[in-house]
């Protein structure tokens, strides 16, 4: 899956900026010794509503609560509707990825934004509402998004946006870029009332390592943040015909990893409500 929010240019070179200070500092900061709030918020986007439920155990051995953003309510079956009632009554939460998955940028700038919430805001909810479901977070369909966009979604009662975070970027099959995720300031929830959001990249195709992840547990862990993190469809074998989305045996060492370092598990939209110095 592409994302346009790697956005090449202003984005890229902010968060490179944000990088460069944030490394200039680290030696000046000392991790918290509170480690009460430090977690893991994981999420998944799209309609793979059959694939998820059948993670259903795993969770439960880790006693994991995540995010499922769907997209494409319309085409829910009552059997998927079932499924994510199961899931919600778990403890995961039902967040909104869209009415059609279009890149929000371009459908306020053609349509402007009332017709943007008419179409890709209104119909959906709509859909999950009449289905049971009441979502409070927003994943921006392919990482687009601008100011413009997020105060509408804001103004229609989501309470927490969540953006793209890609550790490792290419062009034309070519490295741009590679940042280990533990450096990735931007991908940890500090707990002070932030309501847009990074999370990384976790698909095959981020190439990410175990090491790697264990890394920016940790860090979690020590500066008593949330490490967000998101992925795609559940995949038991290497991605084939197109398919995007994540190792399960990689999601269960990050599970393993996060239960032994006593993290809590968060919704995204519990992160808000977090406080600094208590859950």
């Amino acid at each position: 899956m592409e994302y346009s929010t790697i956005r090449p240019g202003f984005l890229f070179f902010r968060k490179a900026i944000f990088l460069f200070m944030s490394m200039l500092l680290i030696s000046c900061r000392e991790s918290s010794e509170n480690h009460e709030n430090s977690g893991i918020a994981i999420s998944f986007d799209d309609h793979f509503i059959n694939e998820w439920h059948a993670l259903r155990p795993l969770f439960q051995k880790y006693n994991a609560k995540v995010t499922f953003f769907v997209t494409c309510g319309k085409s829910l079956t009552k059997d998927e509707i079932h499924k994510l009632k199961e899931l919600q009554n778990d403890g995961h939460e039902i967040g909104f990825h869209g009415t059609i998955h279009g890149k929000s940028t371009e459908l306020i700038a053609s349509l402007g934004p009332q017709k943007y919430a008419e179409t890709e805001l209104f119909p959906g909810l709509k859909y999950l509402s009449e289905a049971g479901f009441y979502p409070k977070s927003y994943a921006h369909p392919g990482g687009n998004h601008n100011d413009e966009a997020d105060s509408v979604l804001f103004a229609n009662g989501f309470k927490i946006l969540r953006d793209v975070a890609i550790s490792r970027r290419k062009l034309y099959g070519i490295p741009v870029y590679t940042l280990a995720p533990r450096i990735m300031s931007w991908i940890f929830y500090p707990f002070g009332h932030e309501r847009k959001v990074d999370a990384l990249l976790i698909d095959t195709d981020a190439e990410l390592k175990e090491e790697e992840m264990n890394e920016a547990i940790e860090k979690a862990k020590q500066t008593n943040s949330a490490l967000m993190l998101f992925g795609h469809e559940p995949l038991h074998s290497a991605p084939q015909n197109g398919e995007y989305g994540f190792d399960v045996r990689f999601l269960e060492k990050i599970l393993k990893e996060a239960k032994r370092q006593k993290l809590r598990f968060y919704t995204m939209s519990q992160l808000p409500d977090v406080n600094k110095t208590a859950f």
